[in-house]
C-alpha cells in the first residue's frame, strides 16, 4: 500500500470501505506492516494486537459485505491511550505499577468503539499514568516525534501524537487533564479535542484527576474529529461526571462559510503571559488572517492570566492524582518513574484547606468566562511548538511557572480543539480554537474552515523503514539542590513522615527540588474569601 492510504482520512477510507471499494482486511494490513516498520524508530506501541485486529477486520468486512454497514467507524482500524481498559488485554498506564494489569471488562469508550464496528490495532504509549513527562526509567522506552525522531511528542497522550503523524493509524482515542490531548497535537501535527467535561465517559479509564480528566479524539483532521467524537459521545450512568445532553450530528454542522462569526483572540496567552517561540506569534498573525478573510469578525479579548489557572490546576489536580495513588508512593515509591515522582511527591504539601480554596477559585474561573462566552462564538489561541529536544526536559519546570496555555480549558470545562498552523525548522506548530460548553459543533466548524483554508493538514514526516533510531543522551535530570530555608526544609520532611512516606535519599531529593514552588503556589491560593464562598466541587442530586 502506498502512503496515500496510510496517510488516507477516516473520511475518505470509510467513504470506499462502505461502497466496498477498500478491504478492512486490506487496509488493517497495510496499517499492521507500516507499523512494523516503523514503530521501532517511534516506541508508540506498548501492545500491538495483530491476531485480534485482523479478527476484527475480517468480522468488519462480512458484515460490510452483508449490507450491515454500522456508519463510518466500520472497519476504521484505531489504537487507544494505554489507559482505557480493555478486555483481557493489558492496560498498564506507562508504569510498572500496573505491567501485569488485565482488565476483565472493556472502558465505555473503548465498548462504543467496538459497537461502531472499529477495529484495534492495539494500545499506545503514554507518559506515566498520563502524569509524569518522557522518562528513560520505565519498561517502555518514551515516543519519538516522526518529525524529528531526537525531539519529544508531548504528552501524555505521547504514543497517540507519534502513531497519528507517522501514519500507523488513522484514529486514537486520548486523554486530556491539562493539555494531555492537545499537547501532542500541537508537537505532532495532529488534530486533538478536549471535549466539554462530562459530554465522553472516563469510566474504565486510569484516572488522573476526578475534577479535570476528559477522554477525547485524536485523529490527523478536523472532519475525522468529528466523526470519531460521534462515536463515543454520550450520557454513561457509570461515570460519576457524565451529562446527559443533547447531541448534535457534529459531521454535518461542519461548514466552512465562518462569515459573521465571532472570534475572541486571546493574544495576551501567547504574548504576556508565557511567552512563545517567534515563529508561534508569526503563524498565529497568518491565521488571524485567515479567519478574517473568511469573513469572522475577529478581536482581541483577555481573561485571567494563565498563572491563576496553573495555581488551581495544579493544587486540584496534583492533590487528585497523589490520592489515587497514595498507598502505592507508601509501600512501593521505587516502582515510579523519576518524573512521575518529581511530579505527584510535592503534592503532600497541599493541605485540606488549600484544595478546597483551589475550588472556591476553580469556581470563580467559571464564572469570569462566561462574558467572553457571551460576547464570542470562540476563543482563539496559541498552541505549543516547536517540540524540544529531550535533552531539554527537566521535571522541576514542571512546578515552576505555566508551560502551556491549555490548562485554563480544564478548568472552564469546554471544548477546546488543537490543530496545525505552520511549522518551524521543520517542526509543527499549533493553535488552539475553545468554545462555550457542549458547543463542539462550532469548534469544529471553525477548525473545519481553517483547514479547508490552509494546507499545513497535508504534510507528514518522512520516515524510512530500517533507519536506526537517533541515539539520546539525556541530560541525567537529577533534582537540583532545594531552595529552601532550615524551617521549610524541616516542615517539608516533617509532612512527607506524616504522610507515611518512607523516601530514600534520592526520592527525598526529588521531593525537595519542587516543594519550594508548591508551597509558594498553596500560598497564592489564599486570599481572602467569604466564609459563605462555594468551591466548584459543590453538587446537587436531581430525580
Amino acid at each position: 500500500m502506498t502512503n496515500e492510504l496510510h496517510f488516507a482520512t477516516i473520511a475518505e477510507t470509510s467513504d470506499l470501505i462502505r461502497t466496498r471499494k477498500l478491504s478492512p482486511v486490506e487496509y488493517t494490513d497495510a496499517l499492521l506492516r507500516r507499523i512494523e516498520a516503523l514503530e521501532p524508530q517511534l516506541n508508540a506501541f506498548i501492545t500491538v494486537t495483530t491476531d485480534l485486529a485482523r479478527s476484527q477486520a475480517r468480522h468488519a468486512e462480512a458484515e460490510i459485505m452483508s449490507a450491515r454497514y454500522r456508519g463510518p467507524m466500520h472497519g476504521i482500524p484505531v489504537a487507544l491511550k494505554d489507559i482505557y481498559n480493555t478486555k483481557g488485554i493489558l492496560t498498564s498506564g506507562g508504569s510498572r505499577i500496573c505491567i501485569d494489569n488485565v482488565p476483565a471488562g472493556d472502558a465505555t469508550a473503548t465498548r462504543l468503539l467496538h459497537d461502531a464496528g472499529a477495529i484495534l490495532l492495539g494500545k499506545l504509549q503514554l507518559h506515566e499514568f498520563a502524569h509524569g513527562g518522557p522518562s528513560f526509567d520505565l519498561p517502555w522506552p518514551p515516543s519519538r516525534n516522526p518529525w524529528r525522531l531526537e525531539h519529544v511528542t508531548g504528552g501524555s497522550s505521547s504514543g497517540s501524537g507519534a502513531a497519528l503523524a507517522a501514519g500507523l493509524i488513522p484514529a486514537s482515542l486520548g486523554s486530556d487533564t491539562g493539555g494531555s490531548i492537545r499537547n501532542p497535537a500541537s508537537f505532532c501535527g495532529i488534530v486533538g479535542l478536549k471535549p466539554t467535561s462530562g459530554l465522553v465517559s472516563r469510566a474504565g479509564v486510569i484516572p488522573n484527576s476526578f475534577t479535570l480528566d476528559h477522554c477525547g479524539p485524536m485523529t490527523r483532521t478536523v472532519e475525522d474529529c468529528a466523526i470519531l467524537l460521534q462515536a463515543i459521545v454520550g450520557y454513561d450512568a457509570k461515570d460519576a461526571g457524565s451529562i446527559a445532553a443533547e447531541i448534535p450530528n457534529y459531521r454535518d454542522a461542519l461548514d466552512p462559510d465562518i462569515r459573521g462569526l465571532r472570534i475572541g483572540v486571546l493574544r495576551h496567552y501567547w504574548e504576556k503571559d508565557m511567552p512563545a517561540h517567534p515563529d508561534v506569534g508569526h503563524a498565529m498573525e497568518a491565521a488571524i488572517e485567515v479567519f478574517a478573510k473568511l469573513g469572522a469578525r475577529i478581536e482581541d479579548c483577555r481573561t485571567r492570566p494563565l498563572q491563576d489557572s496553573f495555581d488551581i490546576k495544579m493544587i486540584i489536580g496534583e492533590s487528585e492524582i497523589y490520592s489515587i495513588h497514595e498507598a502505592d508512593l507508601r509501600s512501593r515509591p521505587g516502582d515510579f518513574g523519576r518524573d512521575f515522582l518529581g511530579r505527584i511527591l510535592p503534592a503532600c504539601l497541599f493541605r485540606a484547606s488549600d484544595y478546597v480554596q483551589a475550588s472556591r477559585e476553580h469556581r470563580r474561573a467559571i464564572a469570569d468566562i462566561q462574558p467572553l462566552y457571551r460576547k464570542y462564538d470562540v476563543l482563539l489561541t496559541a498552541g505549543l511548538g516547536p517540540a524540544p529536544r529531550f535533552e531539554a526536559h527537566r521535571t522541576a519546570t514542571f512546578w515552576q511557572k505555566p508551560n502551556d496555555m491549555f490548562r485554563p480549558s480544564n478548568l472552564t470545562g469546554g471544548p477546546s480543539l488543537v490543530l496545525p498552523n505552520g511549522f518551524c525548522n521543520g517542526l509543527p506548530l499549533g493553535m488552539q480554537v475553545n468554545g462555550r460548553p457542549f458547543d463542539e459543533a462550532t469548534v469544529l466548524r471553525v477548525g473545519y474552515a481553517f483547514q479547508r483554508a490552509t494546507d499545513w493538514h497535508e504534510r507528514h514526516p518522512r520516515l524510512v523503514a530500517g533507519d536506526l533510531q537517533p541515539a539520546l543522551t539525556p541530560n541525567g535530570n537529577e533534582p537540583a539542590a532545594a531552595e529552601l530555608d532550615a524551617a521549610a526544609h524541616a516542615f517539608v520532611l516533617y509532612t512527607a513522615q506524616r504522610a507515611g512516606l518512607k523516601l530514600n535519599d534520592y526520592q527525598t531529593a526529588i521531593l525537595l527540588e519542587s516543594a519550594p514552588y508548591a508551597l509558594a503556589m498553596a500560598e497564592r491560593m489564599r486570599k481572602p474569601r467569604d466564609r459563605m464562598d462555594t468551591p466548584a466541587l459543590a453538587f446537587r442530586l436531581s430525580n
